[in-house]
């Protein structure tokens, strides 16, 4: 994320989300990979199709996180191939 920090965009890598519930932080055990300004998750993945569980891992971790627009990535393709979700 080099072209990032050069036009100073604000980025989080490896971020934690905790699950809240009823005022208690509960380790999930989720990371989402990048959050651009509190706004925007990327979930970077390497695999031949992406498939309906990378689907519901970005879902899941759009709700935890806050964040309305959610991209996927995967870079394991001839040519980069990003699959969007908004909520």
């Amino acid at each position: 994320m080099s072209s990032a920090r050069l036009a100073n965009v604000p980025f989080q890598q490896e971020v934690y989300l905790p699950i809240h519930y009823n005022g208690i932080d509960i380790d999930s055990g989720y990371r989402a990979d990048i959050i651009v300004r509190d706004e925007v998750l990327l979930e970077r993945k390497a695999v031949e199709q992406p498939g309906r569980l990378h689907e519901a891992q970005l879902l899941t971790y759009l709700r935890i996180s806050r964040c309305r627009l959610g991209l996927l990535m995967n870079f394991n393709a001839l040519s980069l191939a990003v699959q969007g979700r908004a909520l």
